[in-house]
């Protein structure tokens, strides 16, 4: 079974429902189809229920299994914006502003999260990633002890010797392009989380650099090395090593020369880039260049299961999303 096949598998299992805010988009319309079809979530569709059953019509989706929320008619909305004035009052929020931003889909989304009319949310594929993350950040915040959302890919290879049977997840490859060293070991243990929870692997996570154990010194080697140091503060459980260059965390005979007695070297499962930059390039050219498939972004975390997604996403990147975010929901 391949590795979006067995989330798949977790989110049948999980039967959850997932608010779709793009509801008249082409791709949602297909993606939701694909989603009932594969027995996968109940999504719910956003928007104009008059403008999305005629989107659907013309191209000729079928809309059973699906639910419809009319943001504008619908019986919950006061319900909803009593809710969020209460949660930001202190940001100055009325009813009547909160009525206002209700009318944002992105914010109705997590609104119906936040009230527990949907377990998840997907979007993103009409609108930049910062319209779908304010509100999830605003309305959700982000899990105890953590103070940033990251964004995480799981990495597919054919090299059955790397990772776990080919499977590894990198981290932070879409959201900070600087990270604190406390906000890096935090990275590290949601990265360890997500891979826990979406495919049932016991993490071993390795915090790159361009040194190994000393090798080379550096402020920027300094700041993974702290940022272990806290990792394994905050979470003693967690097996976790650094500072790793990618060969030593990944190769077992690379690992033993520059790593030796280390419990990660040769064997991770979980790659921290040190930046934004190092982790958006490795994961493309690992994807381009070394044929991995790559499963993402995965947003990690947040207090609750929201994912962006790419404006160029295809029907099957929605319908995995859906997925993920169904077995993230727990």
């Amino acid at each position: 079974m391949g590795v979006m096949d067995a989330i798949k598998e977790k989110a049948r299992a999980a039967k959850r429902r997932v608010a779709l805010p793009e509801g008249t988009e082409e791709r949602i319309l297909k993606a939701a189809q694909a989603a009932v079809a594969e027995r996968l979530v109940t999504p719910i569709l956003l928007g104009d229920e008059n403008a999305i059953r005629g989107r659907a019509a013309e191209l000729g989706v079928a809309l059973a299994g699906i639910e419809i929320h009319d943001m504008a008619r619908s019986p919950v909305r006061e319900k909803l914006a009593a809710k969020l004035s209460e949660l930001r009052r202190d940001k100055g929020v009325d009813i009547a502003r909160a009525q206002r931003l209700l009318d944002d889909k992105n914010c109705y989304g997590v609104m119906l999260v936040k009230d527990g009319h949907a377990d998840a949310m997907v979007s993103g594929c009409t609108c930049p990633t910062a319209d779908v993350l304010r509100p999830a950040l605003q309305i959700l915040k982000t899990e105890p002890g953590v103070s940033r959302v990251s964004g995480a890919f799981v990495m597919v290879s054919e090299r059955k010797e790397l990772g776990d049977d080919g499977i590894t997840l990198f981290a932070d490859c879409a959201v900070n392009p600087v990270l604190t060293p406390r906000e890096l070991a935090e990275v590290a243990i949601s990265s360890a989380r997500t891979l826990k929870r979406l495919l049932g692997l016991e993490p071993r996570v390795a915090m790159l650099s361009f040194s190994t154990k000393g090798s080379a010194s550096h402020d920027v080697v300094e700041k993974v090395i702290e940022a272990t140091r806290l990792a394994r503060e905050i979470d003693p459980g967690l097996i976790i090593d650094g500072e790793l260059q990618a060969d030593a965390a990944l190769i077992a005979a690379v690992g033993a020369k520059k790593a030796p007695g280390s419990p990660v070297a040769g064997r991770a499962n979980v790659l921290v880039f040190p930046s934004l930059d190092a982790g958006n390039i490795g994961y493309k050219i690992a994807q381009r260049f070394g044929g991995c498939e790559a499963i993402g972004p995965i947003l990690q975390g947040l207090n609750a299961a929201v994912n962006d997604l790419s404006r160029g996403a295809t029907v099957a990147d929605i319908v995995g999303t859906i997925a993920v975010a169904a077995v993230q929901a727990g």
